[in-house]
């Protein structure tokens, strides 16, 4: 696109609506229109998203249409299903659909059809899975495997880290799994502390075998295995790898047999439908994590096929443009009302902003308009009890995703009816608000209650509620293996519908080198008596910082 799309009639017209639009309030759009609900919800694919509750008529939306649209949405959604580079800067394709395409129909990179590899790959991966949770794998001294550690960092942990934890009602009952990706040594120690050398399996999910931080804690994971075993020959029995450099992880002295490939078209952020996944697979079965696929899959055919006026990822992505580019909007919370996805919310901080947080074009212009918001949350009900506060009466405008379970995975009398009652009451609340008038006639209700008038009076403008919060509620029964799976997706295909609003790559992360290369640089320094006099090239914080860190 050879203009920004700041500069189009489009992005003018969205403009103009914002500085209409803002003066409603969010109550009053549904005192003029009740059935907002009716109108701006829709169900698919084991959701309903509710998307009522926005800063939003019938002409936002016929606008933000035209704006996907306008940047040519559905060629570019056939543009990544059907395997093009459309990493520009890197010249990969992105097809993470490939990696759950359950109709098997052939997709081709480069002209060669890729459907055969990873079909091969995940026979592999059953193949292993079954001999771990059969306890027909053994470990060196005979004892079968109890303990998963997976190492790894980034999108090698936080994808397999989020969705292990999210199933954990589907887990083999005699294997526990632990996700070691901090490089400071308390992360790893602590997880050591507590398991058997001889009843432990590492898993070192590495695409090049090199990347720093894994490496460091595979090393001394194995230091600490061939420390209590008695053996480097053990290491066989405790290690696998999850790499492309069969020579290294023959060095480190993994079996190259117990290797699992994937590919260079396989983002890290986006890898946990592969041999990433690994420790999924082990711990849920291959029958589960392939049910996790399947829902994956079902949510790209909805995204691929669907009209963009009903399609899930695209309405969920407009929004969020809508907010960040036209209403200036800083952050995004993220409530899920289900403990389970608990680390969603910081698995969906990597997606998002290692995704989205650009500021060229994809032809390396500068931006001129704000695109991805900062990525933030919690568990709902916790967070009611911390940082809500500032949602309902702070100064900060913040769209929130409520993600909402009708069943828990586990039933306990009482429980789920007050999850669901305070999610409910939540996104109402941050809505509707409670003006001065409301608060005031809560006063006299409170008097008739023996409360004292004059101190209820006094009150009121620290009990007043502006609402006018916007919120998305999406809605499903039950977070099973596929309703994680299609969750997951939709979220990757909102984050690419954005890209294409912004156009902007999301699948380069070059921001995320820098600081690697400045640490490969300062490392010596810290590693040996440091010359006073030596030039490192950095600023003279940094290097006084050394200097006084190195001394001690």
């Amino acid at each position: 696109m050879n203009t920004l799309i700041s500069h189009t009639p489009i992005w003018a017209k969205l403009k103009t609506h914002q500085q209409y639009i803002a003066q409603q309030h969010l109550r009053d759009l549904f005192a003029l229109d009740p059935k907002r609900f009716d109108k701006f919800s829709i169900e698919a694919e084991g959701f309903l998203l509710d998307y009522s509750k926005n800063y939003i008529t019938d002409e936002t939306v016929n606008l933000l249409l035209e704006l996907a649209n306008k940047v040519q949405l559905e060629e570019s959604i056939n543009r990544l299903f059907s395997g093009e580079k459309v990493n520009n800067t890197e010249q990969r394709a992105a097809l993470h659909t490939a990696l759950r395409n359950r109709s098997n129909t052939p997709i081709k990179v480069d002209g060669k059809d890729v459907m055969p590899e990873i079909n091969k790959v995940l026979v592999k991966m059953q193949q292993f899975t079954e001999q771990v949770r059969n306890a027909e794998w053994r470990g060196y001294t005979g004892k079968p495997i109890e303990s998963i550690v997976n190492i790894g960092i980034g999108g090698s942990d936080l994808g397999p880290a989020m969705v292990t934890k999210a199933l954990t009602a589907y887990h083999h009952p005699r294997l526990k799994a632990y996700f070691v990706s901090n490089v400071d040594a308390t992360h790893l120690s602590n997880t050591l502390a507590t398991l058997d050398p001889e009843t432990t399996l590492f898993i070192i999910a590495s695409k090049t075998f090199t990347t720093q931080e894994t490496l460091l804690n595979a090393h001394s994971a194995r230091s600490w295995l061939v420390k209590h075993l008695g053996n480097e020959q053990a290491v066989a029995k405790h290690f696998v790898a999850i790499s492309t450099a069969k020579q290294k992880v023959i060095e480190f002295g993994i079996n190259p047999i117990n290797m699992f490939e994937f590919w260079d078209w396989v983002g890290g952020r986006y890898s946990l439908w592969s041999a990433i996944g690994l420790p999924i697979a082990v711990m849920i079965g291959m029958d589960k994590f392939e049910e996790l696929l399947d829902g994956a899959h079902k949510l790209d055919q909805h995204f691929k096929n669907t009209d963009l006026a009903n399609n899930l990822p695209t309405l969920f992505a407009l929004l969020e443009v809508w907010y960040s580019s036209f209403f200036g909007i800083k952050t995004q919370a993220v409530l899920p009302y289900d403990y389970s996805l608990e680390l969603f919310p910081a698995y969906l901080q990597q997606l998002a902003m290692e995704s989205l947080g650009k500021r060229v074009t994809r032809e390396g212009r500068n931006i001129d308009y704000s695109t991805c918001p900062i990525i933030w949350g919690s568990a709902g009900n916790n967070g009611q009890h911390a940082f809500y506060q500032l949602l309902h009466q702070g100064t900060q405008l913040i769209p929130a995703d409520f993600i909402i379970a009708i069943d828990s995975q586990n039933d306990l009398n009482g429980h789920q009816d007050a999850v669901l009652s305070n999610a409910l009451a939540q996104a109402h609340a941050l809505m509707m608000g409670r003006t001065a008038n409301e608060t005031q006639l809560e006063a006299h209700k409170l008097k008739q209650e023996d409360k004292h008038l004059e101190q209820l009076i006094n009150q009121i403008p620290h009990r007043v509620f502006p609402g006018d919060q916007p919120s998305n509620s999406l809605v499903y029964q039950k977070l099973t293996p596929s309703i994680l799976g299609k969750l997951i997706a939709l979220y990757e295909h909102k984050v690419f519908v954005e890209s294409v609003c912004w156009n902007i790559n999301p699948f380069d992360q070059w921001g995320v080198e820098l600081g690697k290369q400045v640490a490969n640089m300062l490392l010596p320094a810290l590693s040996s008596p440091m010359d006073t006099n030596i030039n490192l090239g950095v600023d003279s914080s940094t290097l006084g910082l050394l200097k006084y860190i190195s001394k001690n």
